[in-house]
């Protein structure tokens, strides 16, 4: 994105009247200001504070505003704003107004270390919310383990984030990178044997979420017969896809799966149409569920192409028409998977401060743990480390839009389009 409007290194307060250019579409505009000093105990976040102070409630966080993941965040960030805007219309978290506090961390491992470390040491909030991707989220809630803060994330389902021993940790999604492959890998185990595909290619970003899903889907997928033809890992900045796509089409795999975390994903796809190469199957993790994706590839390209979601526009969960709606009024389109994800660790921290009564990291933590909690995602519940009890949807474009068509229960089609048609050009 060639315009934005956040400047890096500050912190970040919204402003609901005025609104500014930032890329596609208009956002509320923001006011650069210097964090206000909430209270907390000591120099860790594992003091208690009652909810009858008169000042704001403050919720940090560090998010990827510029950098390859900037679309990612703006609807990400859009999803909190619109929590917040409808929190305090109700009154606030506690009888207190909620201000986000957001620092631009650039998809900066290190520098999402030392915003966390600023908003908890320096600035003081209250409360934090999660990052995006699990290259960020990993830093940010080491940070916040060390500092005793509840830390509930919007992404970040890598397996290695749950192997740490936190307990203040929660992922705000149906299930994690261990379970992604596991709708796909069923649904495929259902064609008959004369209908499967015999060989796949697997390209991953190198992420700490992706990488290991796509490990497991080669595992899983070479037991039921798929024989690898091709498999490369690129680095997270790859923007150009000429060569990995020629690989690609050179093999000639009748199977494609992708680990693509943001904008790489239709890069990749615009690679194999130039060589005029379409597999029976392509998944990719989670690009074809960014609102950017048909623009991107071709609204008709879009035909057939497999992702895992964690959530659909179309699901009946409580509240999730109602979200829909109203982010669709306040930013003028519908909301992506990202700002759902968000508006989701942001319903999951409020409900653990409602039921508490005040702010309490600890005690946060451990209602989360005893407690399902009721999102436009679905209910929700984890382990001891802070992973969901779940799994995602398997999703697909077709005619147009993207239809989940597994798990049954929340299935929007009854179809699956397969063999996956040629490229519309």
């Amino acid at each position: 994105m060639s315009d934005h409007s956040f400047p890096p290194r500050t912190s970040l307060r919204t402003r609901p009247a005025a609104h500014s250019r930032r890329g596609r579409g208009l956002v509320p505009a923001i006011a650069i200001v210097t964090a206000a000093a909430t209270t907390l105990t000591g120099c860790s976040g594992a003091g208690t504070s009652g909810g009858s102070g008169s000042g704001p409630l403050t919720i940090g966080m560090s998010l990827p505003l510029t950098g390859p993941a900037a679309d990612v965040a703006k609807s990400g960030y859009q999803g909190y704003q619109l929590w917040a805007s409808q929190v305090n219309a109700g009154g606030g978290l506690l009888g207190r107004k909620v201000t986000l506090d957001v620092l631009d961390n650039g998809f900066d491992p290190n520098q999402t270390g030392t915003d966390y470390t600023r908003l908890i040491s320096q600035n003081k909030d209250d409360l934090l919310l999660g990052t995006f991707s699990s290259l960020l989220n990993a830093p940010a809630s080491a940070i916040a383990a060390r500092q005793q803060m509840l830390y509930v994330e919007p992404s970040g389902g890598a397996a290695s984030l749950f192997t740490r021993g936190f307990t203040n940790l929660f992922f705000a999604q149906p299930g994690t990178t261990a379970s992604l492959p596991d709708l796909f890998v069923q649904w495929f185990a259902s064609l008959p044997a004369d209908q499967r595909p015999k060989t796949a290619a697997y390209v991953t970003q190198d992420d700490p979420s992706a990488s290991p899903a796509i490990a497991i889907f080669k595992t899983k997928l070479q037991a039921l017969g798929v024989t690898p033809v091709y498999d490369q890992t690129y680095d997270p900045s790859t923007s150009n896809f000429d060569s990995i796509g020629a690989g690609v089409a050179h093999a000639r795999p009748d199977m494609v799966i992708q680990g693509a975390v943001s904008n790489d994903g239709a890069p990749f796809v615009r690679s194999l149409e130039k060589l005029n190469f379409s597999p029976k199957i392509l998944f990719q993790t989670r690009a074809p569920a960014d609102d950017t994706y048909p623009g991107a590839v071709g609204a008709k390209n879009t035909e057939g192409v497999f992702t895992a979601a964690a959530w659909s526009p179309k699901a009946n969960y409580p509240g999730n028409a109602a979200f829909v709606s109203a982010y669709t009024k306040m930013f003028g389109s519908p909301p992506d998977e990202d700002a759902a994800n968000s508006y989701t660790a942001a319903q999951v921290l409020a409900a653990a401060v409602k039921a508490v009564g005040r702010i309490d990291q600890k005690a946060l933590a451990d209602w989360l743990h005893a407690h399902t909690v009721d999102t436009i995602v679905g209910p929700l519940k984890w382990d001891s480390t802070g992973d969901p009890l779940g799994t995602g949807l398997l999703a697909q474009w077709q005619q147009g839009t993207l239809q989940v068509i597994a798990p049954k229960s929340a299935a929007t089609s009854t179809t699956v389009v397969y063999p996956k048609p040629g490229w519309a050009g």
